[in-house]
């Protein structure tokens, strides 16, 4: 018999099977989604096996040793804005590890072929959407901006003072470019917006018309689009209705103005605007009032998947500066390592170092924190991120990579 407690054989979990999907596993796949994320609401176009996994879009999963799907994950074809140039970029939806295989480690096992997968495709950063952001800082991720939707009570828009020199009207087909254009204008001088570019934007002309109540442009007095709004009317009229704005972009404060100034046309029978925006809008600088309220918030998270092109695409800080850093506790996606940043008048570059014993050692999410402009050394130091190095360091880290708000606009 058996002595009370032994072992008297071995119970090893076998390490899931990790493959991209194929139109075969569609229906595992869509029963996982209905899962984690509940029923497709009506209205809602339904995937198909047709679609899947579709143009920009990879699907991965982890298979149990039955050969069940235990878990999933979409990478998405994208590329986004990071300091004044555009970046190949990975981002991650639609995760989902069925009930019962939950904590069992599939998540790492699925990160780690989808981010060797990104980065053989030349993928630079990796970005996404947390339902909770706890469960992919052991990924690399950290929160580093967020999409938020305000409400503007639509009677105080009339309160903007009325632009000299601009008006607005109605954009048709023929007008699309130029809101595109716009869009450019503003994303460029931003961290993190989407390009729209790509085999994840598809959407035509004529279907960005169509997909909106109206699209409305503001034109200088020469005819120069100089900013745009996609809006829909939503329903009903009264204490209840609302008029959802998706974008609210323009590249001149009249044109800001003139915008806003439409929205609050609708004051008699919309009392509420909702606008998707983040971060320090100007668009809220050309209000009078203080009428913005954050009605939902969704975190964005980065993290970096290749260290040298990432620094590479930092613009010159305007001096000359050499600083050594450490990456370490990224067992996901193999950035761990000593690195060497040369800054010059001209760029950054960076390549692997051996930096010594006491310098800047950065978690993954701790330098995502710092290379898209959104903490500095000091406060990723307080959240436990960056440990060592010199103030000097900081310094010459923080210059190198600050100069950019963050914004994002696009949910995935």
């Amino acid at each position: 018999m058996a002595q009370t407690g032994a072992v008297t054989e071995s119970h090893a979990i076998p390490r899931p099977t990790v493959r991209p999907l194929t139109v075969d596993d569609f229906e595992a796949s869509a029963a996982l989604g209905i899962e984690a994320f509940g029923e497709i609401p009506e209205g809602v176009t339904r995937p198909t096996r047709e679609g899947f996994p579709g143009a920009g879009r990879l699907w991965w999963g982890a298979f149990d040793g039955e050969g069940r799907l235990s878990a999933r994950m979409l990478r998405r074809e994208y590329d986004s804005w990071w300091h004044g140039r555009t970046l190949p970029t990975s981002g991650i939806a639609g995760v989902t590890v069925a009930a019962e295989a939950r904590g069992g480690g599939l998540l790492r096992e699925l990160f780690r072929a989808v981010l060797a997968a990104s980065v053989e495709r030349g993928d630079i950063v990796s970005t996404l959407y947390p339902t909770a952001p706890g469960i992919y800082r052991s990924a690399g991720y950290e929160v580093v901006a967020m999409l938020e939707t305000v409400e503007v009570p639509t009677a105080e828009l009339q309160q903007v003072r009325r632009p000299v020199g601009v008006r607005t009207r109605r954009a048709t087909v023929a007008d699309m470019p130029a809101v595109r254009a716009l869009y450019d204008t503003w994303a460029a001088a931003q961290n993190g917006p989407l390009t729209r570019r790509g085999p994840s934007f598809l959407t035509t002309d004529d279907a960005l018309v169509a997909a909106f109540t109206g699209v409305t442009l503001a034109v200088d007095d020469a005819g120069d689009p100089v900013g745009y709004c996609l809006w829909n009317r939503g329903r009903g009229y009264g204490a209840g209705a609302k008029i959802d704005v998706v974008d609210l972009i323009a590249t001149t404060a009249d044109g800001y103005q003139a915008l806003w100034r439409l929205l609050g046309s609708f004051a008699s029978v919309a009392p509420h605007v909702h606008v998707v925006t983040s971060g320090a809008d100007v668009a809220r600088l050309l209000l009078p009032t203080l009428g913005w309220r954050v009605v939902e918030s969704r975190p964005y998270m980065l993290r970096l998947l290749d260290m040298p092109a990432a620094f590479a695409a930092l613009p010159g800080p305007g001096f000359r500066a050499e600083v050594a850093f450490r990456v370490h506790q990224d067992s996901i996606a193999g950035t761990e390592g000593d690195y060497r940043l040369l800054l010059t008048d001209d760029g950054v570059a960076c390549a692997p170092g051996n930096g010594g014993r006491d310098i800047a050692t950065f978690t993954p999410g701790g330098l995502a924190l710092l290379w898209s402009g959104a903490q500095t050394c000091a406060n990723i130091r307080m959240a436990g991120l960056l440990q060592g190095g010199t103030p000097e360091d900081d310094a010459v880290l923080d210059a190198a990579c600050a100069g950019r708000p963050l914004h994002v606009r696009d949910y995935f």
